[in-house]
């Protein structure tokens, strides 16, 4: 079959086919630096070794320098770009326009209104024999003339037409929202960037525009963009569970295992890495094109390529578990109904639309029964005819009409509106939230935020202004309430000071000169860092001297702050050989494992646990009660031979020399405390997580708001909030967590874990008389299960790592809270919204289905032709949806509490409106219809025969109705019984147009419609009339509001949310193995990836057992050795990750990419 990787070639570009055997300029091939890839840990070392000599040789070859990086032009760019390819995964093809026509005509509605048409329009052009059409009774209703007999077929012509401009209508909006979907994606991709090194120079650059040779910075919570070499790394662990399926991190090291995997998440230490390959040729863009994402190229393949990527499939492991030849059904099962619950709104939709569904059914199903009987009955019975051969075509003719009457009353009654007045009021809150700074990753928790009633919020970062700055210091024995002089400082500790700061800090943090010439210095990397490094700074000595001396490489060793350790420690080698370590962290935790301290003259004296109480007391406490961090710097020396044991850490991180305490400031963002304001007016409780003292953290819940003076609430610290939900055995307990969550406030000193804990245990809770809706910023790495668990996660869009991201709802821009607020305010305004659009289209589906079931019952014609209705149903479906979905929000809406999960969509005040705008349009349309002919002196319309011509009776009808719901759209504005339905109309520019508009089509339909909408042109008196009748409806609509609704006990409210009790059985006990709603969100896209590797990988699974001659239960067993890591995948947060494993993957449980290919010759490939 020939060897994959030569296969590989399709998956190129053309022009990069050229170059892809053959080196070019570089010293080393595409394919070769693929095939490398595919080695792992020692076999890559060994490689290196063999081939390039060192990394330097292999950066020789790639024509770029370990530590200068590549000079940056673009010609040299560009040239990588056309041999190595570009750092980019061809996304797959938009569904075209056709295909999203072809799509809404599979509406179930709409095909039997098609078919309708048809057979109506078949019949119209045949023509029974003229002399015996008395025979066929009076019911055929003496055709009036030739002319109008003929016009028969319009009809059915109209309806087609009407069902073709719904299918339109339909089709264009899913398009918009695809388009917008895609444009929000690209906007998320473009601004991602990644740090690499040019000309010298670290840049931040777009992910996209990075090429082969670049050498990136990786650092704490990134996902890595492309393939790599480990050039150096400091305590370097990463995530391979979205390639691998391994749930444990690995440690990676230049001399053992320097290969670093595109799609991987870095979650310790930081390093440098050598980009080996990008975008289709990296490992995650290999499993995209294998699974036909790639484009293009899989159509145009022929039938080998075809077989060769079956070949390079094979290795691929089954994606979940080891379950056998069912597998695969029990899988569809899985991932065909995603597992997270249906947001709050969508479920209750859902259930309303099938409710309203049905009754429709009903209605039309015996408006048609009550037709045929009556017709039968008057032909057969009264009149005693008998039924001819050439009358077939006649009564076939009766029939169509009438059951085209029931279709007529069925697609008024189902409200296909709904999905689409969801989609519209989204898309455009998605798009305005952007301007709030609010990027929204998942549509649905725009409405969540809506409901939200607990906000669990970072400290750092997003009440603060995370630009942090060092106030105090203790130095050599003295507490100083601002910067000292440096002079005033013994000299050996300042410099101790200095060294200390500058090398053990990252060195991608570092103070920038101002943008602006009035503005702050500009703080690059962790901020933490750039506060104690403008301390230097503000000791007039240079960091960045210090750092010159020892550059990153010469650094011996690192230990990366990590939420366990709560430290930093920097290991450098003296001249001398000995060797010095840094160290900082938080004070209480690093003064622990102090027992030295630096005195008045710089010198180490004993430092006593006595001690370090009373510098608690003393120094710490009240530092902590300014709202400060406190951070404490220290270091050890080692001697240089024996050397050290570094990977003991129990045994290096203790007997540490304190050098000084600072406190860092870090002030509370201006608008937080007006925005915590809002919320709490609102009735959201905001709590503070923390990983500060719980001091610090106390006085800036404070000054923010969070807690007031004279409250009953609670603070605790990370220890103590475990002791108290926990049992004796170690488990949490939810009875103990609800005791505590209604009263916290602040938790401080809190790890991931807690975090996660205390999110968990306020959704889960049934505490109080109604479910908690909780919402979580966060931006480490660590914050991603608990953004992951809560309804709805914020992550920041500045300081958050890319983890976070993958792992949030909505990313917050500017990190700032008050843009929390805006999310609310927006999602209960898509809840409002969607409300409204309700209260109108129930009022017009109640009054149109009994206006045609009972003129249809007793004068065997609907009042509403069918055209009508289907125009009624675009007015109200389609544009109503537009201009109530588009209201902007007000102030208003936070004054109110939250609705919670268990509200009901329609509220008793809104059942209260449609029945009461129901009895007066039904009162006047029923007066017209019986008494209409004498009111206005006209023609009685009433009973008129098959192809009648269309009367002014009915025109005026049809009028009065739609007009009637022209007015009561602007009553459905508002929702809790306002009175003043007017107030804010003209700020919401496409509610007018609509209005207008609608008002306009119609006169041009009345006046100019003719035979197609049944119309008559009207005098200009009949047309004031209906507007009077129309406005009656606001005039009404006070009435109504008037009387109080808990007057009326009748009332029932509609739309509740899904409760327990509804779900069956088998679907809470396949809920019981997988507690974690959101956990189990699996993306469309996801689902059908999912599906796709399914299918591939269970057929792999009998060729290969097959292939291998073992029973098929031994190579499941075998395989199960390579779990995936949980039973739903909970890790694979985007469709960009796959788990695969070497060509024996039956057996080996190491981790390679799908491509390896040579090897399958060996497997005996035919």
């Amino acid at each position: 079959m020939g060897d994959m990787t030569n296969s590989a070639v399709d998956f190129y570009p053309k022009n990069q086919r050229g170059e892809s055997n053959h080196a070019g300029e570089f010293g080393c091939s595409l394919n070769e630096l693929r095939s490398f890839m595919e080695l792992r840990g020692s076999e890559a070392v060994q490689k290196i070794q063999d081939t390039y000599g060192d990394m330097n040789g292999f950066c020789r070859r790639l024509k770029t320098s370990p530590t200068e990086g590549l000079a940056g032009n673009p010609a040299d760019l560009e040239n990588r770009r056309q041999t190595f390819g570009r750092n980019f995964i061809p996304p797959k093809k938009p569904k075209t326009f056709l295909q999203l026509i072809w799509e809404a005509l599979q509406d179930v509605t709409l095909i039997i209104l098609e078919l309708a048409a048809i057979i109506s329009l078949g019949l119209s052009f045949y023509q029974p024999p003229g002399e015996r059409s008395e025979m066929c009774g009076s019911a055929a209703g003496g055709v009036e003339d030739e002319g109008e007999s003929e016009a028969g077929w319009i009809e059915g012509a109209a309806i087609l037409l009407s069902v073709i401009c719904v299918v339109f209508v339909t089709a264009f909006n899913d398009w918009s929202k695809e388009k917008q979907f895609r444009g929000l994606q690209s906007r998320i991709e473009q601004e991602q960037k990644f740090a690499v090194v040019r000309g010298g120079q670290v840049i931040q650059i777009p992910v996209s525009e990075i090429v082969t040779g670049d050498i990136a910075q990786i650092k704490y919570g990134d996902l890595l963009p492309a393939d790599g070499i480990l050039i150096q790394g400091n305590d370097l662990k990463i995530d391979e569970s979205s390639l691998t399926g391994e749930s444990d991190h690995v440690r990676k090291s230049a001399d053992k295992d320097p290969m670093l995997l595109s799609g991987t998440h870095v979650m310790e230490g930081s390093g440098k890495m050598l980009v080996s390959a990008v975008g289709v040729n990296s490992q995650t863009g290999i499993i995209f094109t294998l699974l036909g994402a790639g484009g293009e190229e899989e159509e145009k393949k022929d039938k080998k390529a075809k077989k060769q990527d079956g070949a390079a499939a094979m290795e691929m492991q089954p994606l979940k578990s080891a379950e056998g030849g069912d597998g695969d059904d029990k899988e569809k099962k899985k991932s065909g109904t995603p597992k997270k619950e249906k947001s709050v709104l969508q479920g209750k939709l859902t259930k309303l639309a099938v409710q309203i569904g049905k009754a429709g059914l009903v209605m039309s199903a015996i408006t048609v029964i009550i037709l045929v009987l009556y017709f039968a009955i008057d032909t057969f019975v009264i009149q005693k005819l008998q039924w001819l051969p050439e009358c077939t075509p006649v009564y076939i003719q009766f029939f169509v009409k009438f059951f085209i009457i029931g279709v007529t009353v069925l697609v008024v009654a189902v409200p296909e509106g709904l999905p689409l007045a969801v989609t519209i009021s989204l898309a455009y809150s998605v798009k305005k939230m952007m301007k709030d700074n609010n990027l929204v990753r998942h549509l649905d928790a725009c409405e969540t935020m809506g409901n939200a009633t607990a906000i669990c919020s970072d400290k750092t970062g997003t009440l603060t202004t995370n630009r942090m700055t060092v106030v105090q210091a203790y130095v050599g024995d003295v507490h100083y309430k601002e910067v000292p002089d440096p002079d005033t400082l013994p000299s050996k500790s300042l410099d101790m000071l200095v060294n200390a700061i500058s090398l053990n800090s990252a060195y991608t943090s570092k103070i920038l000169p101002p943008e602006k010439e009035v503005g702050l210095p500009r703080q690059v990397g962790n901020k933490t860092e750039c506060g104690l490094l403008g301390f230097v700074l503000d000791l007039k000595r240079d960091y960045q001297t210090v750092r010159d001396q020892t550059p990153e490489e010469k650094l011996y060793k690192v230990y990366t702050f990590n939420s366990e350790r709560k430290s930093m420690s920097t290991v450098i080698k003296m001249q001398d050989g000995s060797f010095r370590m840094y160290s900082k962290g938080a004070s209480e935790i690093v003064l622990k494992k102090c027992s030295n301290i630096l005195n008045t003259a710089g010198e180490a004296r004993v430092f006593r646990p006595r001690d370090r109480d009373e510098m608690v007391k003393k120094v710490i406490e009240p530092m902590a009660c300014d709202g400060l961090r406190t951070i404490c710097i220290a270091f050890r020396d080692f001697p240089g031979s024996p050397e050290p044991d570094w990977d003991n850490e129990n045994n290096i991180l203790i007997d540490l020399t304190c050098i000084a305490v600072v406190g860092i400031e870090d002030p509370v963002r201006p608008e937080v405390p007006e925005a915590i304001r809002k919320c709490q007016r609102a009735g959201i409780t905001v709590r503070m997580v923390t990983g500060d003292n719980i001091n610090t953290a106390r006085a800036i819940a404070i000054k923010c708001g969070i807690i007031n003076p004279g409250e009953d609430f609670i603070c605790l610290e990370g220890k103590d909030f475990n002791r108290r939900i926990r049992n004796e055995k170690g488990e949490v307990e939810q009875e103990r967590i609800d005791k505590i969550w209604p009263k916290l406030r602040v938790l401080a000193r809190s790890s991931p874990t807690d975090k996660h804990t205390l999110v968990k245990g306020i959704i889960d809770s049934l505490h109080g008389e109604r479910r908690q809706v909780v919402a979580v910023t966060g931006d480490g790495t660590n914050d991603g299960p608990a953004l992951k668990k809560a309804d709805v996660g914020f992550a920041m869009g500045i300081a958050g790592t890319d983890v976070a991201k993958e792992a949030s709802d909505i990313i917050l821009t500017d990190d700032n809270f008050s843009s929390i607020v805006k999310a609310v305010m927006w999602g209960r305004n898509v809840y409002d919204s969607i409300s409204k659009f309700l209260q109108f289209q129930l009022t017009v589906n109640v009054v149109a289905v009994i206006v045609a079931f009972t003129g249809a019952c007793i004068t065997q014609d609907s009042p509403l032709k069918a055209v009508q209705m289907l125009w009624v149903n675009l007015i109200m479906d389609t544009f109503a949806s537009l201009a109530l979905a588009t209201e902007p929000p007000t102030e208003a809406l936070l004054m109110r509490k939250p609705y919670g999960r268990n509200k009901p969509l329609i509220s008793r005040t809104m059942m209260k409106n449609i029945l009461g705008h129901g009895i007066y349009q039904l009162t006047v349309i029923f007066t017209l219809l019986f008494a209409g002919e004498t009111i206005f002196n006209i023609d009685s319309g009433r009973n008129a025969p098959l192809h009648a011509p269309p009367s002014e009776h009915y025109t005026i009808i049809f009028n009065t109705f739609v007009l009637m719901q022209l007015f009561n759209e602007i009553n459905a504005r508002k929702i809790h019984g306002e009175k003043n339905v007017f107030d804010g109309i003209f700020r919401n520019p496409i509610f007018c147009s609509i209005v207008f508009g609608t008002f306009a089509i119609q006169i041009v339909i009345i006046q100019f419609g003719g035979k197609p909408f049944s119309c008559i042109p009207l005098q200009i008196d009949q047309w004031l009339w209906c507007i009077v009748l129309g406005v009656g409806e606001l005039l009404w609509g006070q009435i109504i509001s008037s009387i109080p609704t808990n007057r009326l006990k009748f009332l029932k409210e509609a739309g509740h949310g899904t409760q327990k009790d509804d779900i069956p059985e088998e679907e809470l006990n396949e809920d019981a193995e997988e507690i974690d709603h959101a956990e189990r969100e699996l993306r469309r896209g996801q689902i059908l990836w999912f599906r796709g590797l399914n299918r591939i990988q269970t057929q792999i699974e009998v060729v290969n057992t097959f292939k291998s001659g073992t029973s098929f239960q031994g190579a499941l067993r075998r395989q199960s050795s390579v779990t995936s890591q949980n039973q739903d995948v909970t890790n694979i947060s985007s469709p960009t990750h796959v788990s695969l494993s070497t060509p024996n993957a039956l057996s080996s449980p190491t981790s390679a990419s799908a491509a390896t290919a040579g090897h399958s010759r060996r497997e005996g490939i035919p």
